[in-house]
């Protein structure tokens, strides 16, 4: 069964739009409702969290209601980050989650995306049943409904996560941390400075529409700036709902996921904690990761592109760690998805136990060149249908060989073609990705 309006982190858009609107969500929340029922599952506890746009408490409501009308009981969290909702889903009794946020995206934009009982994103096939039972326009409540009964998650929250490191454990470390001024602003501070870390803050004055302008893991130009401003022995940025982390060292320079995952598995496998000897990463990662954990006696597995298909093959190999290169870290220990706070801390116990700077532990991973880009498009039209382009991703693959990879793909949640590019000199990876970018602009007819 296809999926008409989820795609690879829930449902996305520009607020306003055909689909991000309180009628719609009010149907989508409806349909989750009906889902349930057909599980069995009547007058189950919809927990629903938010991250801090200006859109975002509208369409709560438009999905609460939805949810209501369907026989469900939908109760608020307010302004939470997505792991917190993972949270309350899994302990809190709650037959689904439901998080209203675009992630990483501008205000303009806003989306929803669901979370099972075991706190795990819905699968595919769960999200394509969804869609099926959605009810026809004008069958669900207006948008226009009214406040939902609410509940505290974040304090339990912020008490889990401190309990990730020993009490005390960041005494005398100044921290830099960049919220976005998203949904993070109130938990991340507050989890560093229990723990005894002196923190300085960018991106934490959020006003309904500043959500990742400028700020956070996709722009973390102000963080690196506030690191050597303050001195910080180590920088966390994080996206507007805080599923994901992009780290500064204390020099700082900026570290990806990829070294994050590099840095937590190495460390992991010397002192055989690592699940199954496995890291699973999507095709995106560098295969630097891979030389560096092979290196040290492990094992990497990639999966398509998304946090959800990360976690679900983890489940399948039974592995503990997994991530995405944009920062998204699963750790199994502590969550079943992706969560930048966590994911900080852990890399922060990693530099409290070995005594070394982030700076130096990051050498572990020696990145293979790469570059990528991005296309705006107008219609998603089948990669394989563009005669041009296919030709010229053959081509440069017979070139690369096997010291290399090109990843061609259309993003899930945006109108973009993604070009990936990876080989043995910067040189030959430009002279791929260009070509490449022509050819896609022939086949389409861009400018």
């Amino acid at each position: 069964m296809k999926r008409l309006f989820f795609g690879t982190d829930g449902i996305r858009g520009a607020y306003g739009g055909d689909v991000v609107n309180e009628a719609f969500f009010a149907r989508i929340g409806m349909a989750a409702a009906h889902w349930l029922g057909a599980r069995g599952v009547r007058g189950g506890k919809v927990v629903i969290g938010r991250d801090t746009r200006h859109s975002g408490a509208s369409l709560a409501r438009a999905v609460g209601a939805g949810l209501n009308a369907g026989g469900a009981r939908a109760v608020s969290l307010g302004i939470v980050p997505t792991p917190a909702v993972s949270r309350a889903s899994r302990l809190d009794r709650a037959a689904l989650g439901a998080v209203i946020t675009a992630s990483h995206n501008p205000a303009c934009d806003n989306g929803v995306k669901f979370f099972g009982s075991d706190g795990s994103k819905l699968t595919d096939a769960e999200e394509a049943e969804i869609e099926s039972l959605l009810p026809p326009a004008g069958g669900a409540p207006s948008g226009a409904a009214g406040e939902l009964p609410g509940e505290s998650a974040l304090e339990a929250y912020i008490a889990d996560a401190a309990r990730i490191l020993p009490p005390g454990s960041l005494r005398g470390w100044r921290v830099a941390l960049d919220t976005a001024n998203g949904a993070t602003c109130a938990s991340s501070p507050a989890v560093f400075a229990a723990l005894g870390a002196e923190v300085s803050c960018v991106g934490n004055r959020p006003d309904g529409r500043n959500i990742n302008a400028g700020v956070g893991s996709e722009h973390p130009e102000a963080l690196a700036a506030l690191v050597l401003s303050s001195g910080a022995r180590l920088g966390a940025a994080h996206d507007g709902d805080g599923d994901r982390c992009v780290m500064c060292d204390e020099k700082g320079q900026l570290l990806d996921g990829d070294e994050l995952l590099a840095i937590l598995a190495t460390h992991a496998l010397a002192r055989g904690t690592l699940a199954r000897n496995t890291l699973v990463v999507t095709v995106q990662s560098n295969l630097g990761v891979d030389l560096a954990v092979g290196a040290a006696g492990g094992r990497v597995v990639r999966t398509d592109v998304g946090d959800r298909y990360v976690a679900e093959k983890m489940r399948e190999l039974g592995a503990c760690l997994g991530g995405e290169s944009s920062g998204h870290i699963l750790n199994f220990e502590f969550s079943p998805t992706g969560d930048g706070l966590a994911a900080a801390l852990k890399i922060a116990g990693v530099m409290a136990e070995t005594d070394r700077p982030l700076s130096e532990l990051r050498k572990v991973l020696k990145k293979c060149p790469q570059l990528s880009a991005t296309l705006g498009v107008r219609e998603k039209r089948p990669v394989e249908s563009l005669a041009g382009l296919c030709g010229a991703v053959k081509g440069l693959e017979r070139e690369l060989g096997g010291g290399g990879r090109v990843l061609v793909r259309y993003s899930g949640t945006e109108p973009k073609l993604r070009f990936l590019v990876e080989g043995p000199t910067q040189e030959a990876v430009r002279s791929g990705l260009d070509r490449l970018l022509g050819a896609a602009r022939a086949d389409l007819g861009l400018a």
